[in-house]
């Protein structure tokens, strides 16, 4: 069996983010590590695979200045190769543009399962993956809590307010994991070591017969016009109780219908 695991590379969070003035985009200089969502996402592409009896786990990713810092931690945890597009052509691409460019990397590996995180921790727009699905005209399932693969297809309990849902689909298919679906394992150190080795295939837009016009800022089909300071905090109100504190408490939550 053969995965496929959409990989983001971001900024460290540890760092202050900072924003490029003109496009009011997230600067993307130095090293990236690699997005704490995604590393669910090879730990069940591993155990996938692990439980089919054979195949690889190949990682996709875009990212800039041929960045593999955060593919080589992936690498170390047990994947057997990676997809990198690094183009400069793709500075200031929307969603569907990083949709487009991840399912062209993605025909190339010809995957039996794509597997992603729900969302990334330096966008939270949550639409990539499934425009991924909707590009590639494969069936898609999200908030996966648990994932199962047998017979050409894949079981997902997705998660919802009320509890999980049971969904089946044929494959090849694309799942969105979230947190609580494994507990990552860490890279040891021959783990390490191993994946300076792995190859890593490194791609323009061009090669991935895409034009240039199609992706980055050219391409894009929304802009972010301005940023602005989030608001202070406000203080709060204090209530001093009088015997009457939960009649207060009642009308404060009526008044912000809660109740």
């Amino acid at each position: 069996m053969n995965v496929v695991v959409c990989v983001k590379q971001i900024p460290d969070p540890a760092n202050p983010g900072k924003l490029t003035s003109e496009t009011h985009t997230i600067v993307r200089d130095g090293k990236l590590i690699l997005d704490d969502s995604d590393a669910y996402g090879v730990e069940m592409a591993l155990q996938l695979v692990d439980a089919a009896g054979g195949g690889e786990v190949t990682l996709v990713s875009m990212a800039p200045h041929s960045e593999t810092s955060g593919l080589r931690t992936a690498l170390a945890m047990g994947a057997a190769k990676a997809i990198l597009v690094s183009d400069d052509a793709l500075a200031g691409s929307d969603a569907l543009s990083t949709a487009k460019v991840l399912a062209a990397a993605i025909k190339r590996a010809e995957p039996d399962l794509v597997i992603a995180a729900t969302e990334s921790t330096d966008g939270y727009t949550g639409t990539t993956p499934v425009q991924v699905a909707e590009v590639l005209g494969w069936p898609s399932i999200s908030f996966a809590k648990k994932v199962a693969v047998a017979d050409g297809t894949v079981k997902v309990d997705r998660q919802t307010e009320t509890g999980y849902d049971s969904v089946e689909v044929s494959l090849p298919a694309l799942v969105t994991v979230t947190a609580g679906v494994v507990e990552p394992r860490y890279p040891s150190f021959k783990g390490i070591m191993a994946a300076k080795g792995k190859p890593v295939e490194e791609l323009k837009v061009t090669d991935l017969g895409l034009e240039p016009g199609q992706v980055g800022a050219a391409g894009a089909r929304q802009e972010v016009v301005s940023v602005e300071p989030a608001e202070a905090r406000k203080a709060g109100e204090i209530v001093v109780d009088e015997g009457d504190g939960y009649e207060k408490i009642v009308a404060f939550l009526e008044q912000i219908k809660v109740i």
